[in-house]
């Protein structure tokens, strides 16, 4: 686990009318404050990434579909400097992922069909709190490929 990195299980009610999902409350522990929500839809195979913010948390949860979500901790002085998180998240497991400001994020839509990710942030989105990289030319020691084996 990189540190401050939570991930929490979210509830699915189901009945013969369809359904509710749980992603996150004003009085879960996980909560800080509202900034903004937003919906990010990605394609079977694209990767989006990498990103990091300077003093956005994010609360990601995969509404629809499956992603791998890939974290890195580059942060000087964390215990976890250097170490790597592989969420696999959505319709197979419906959790809550929550990531500190700085550590560096990105994730590749797995399955058959779009996936959309919800991210309740702590900030509005702001260009000059983001940096983004390209995610396959970059000094981040990760392949998105399909690990076989």
């Amino acid at each position: 686990m990189i540190k401050g990195v939570k991930i929490k299980s979210l509830k699915k009610i189901c009945d013969e009318r369809g359904m509710i999902m749980h992603m996150l409350r004003c009085d879960d522990p996980e909560f800080e404050k509202f900034g903004e929500i937003y919906f990010s839809c990605v394609y079977p195979g694209v990767v989006k990434g990498w990103h990091i913010h300077k003093k956005m948390t994010l609360n990601y949860a995969v509404v629809k579909g499956m992603i791998k979500l890939v974290l890195y901790d580059d942060r000087e002085k964390s215990p976890t400097k250097g170490e790597f998180m592989e969420i696999f998240m959505g319709d197979n497991n419906y959790v809550l992922v929550t990531i500190p400001p700085k550590v560096w994020n990105g994730f590749k839509g797995i399955g058959e069909e779009e996936a959309i990710a919800a991210n309740c942030s702590t900030l509005p989105y702001d260009p000059k709190e983001i940096y983004r990289c390209d995610p396959f030319n970059n000094d981040i020691p990760y392949d998105w490929n399909i690990k076989h084996g």
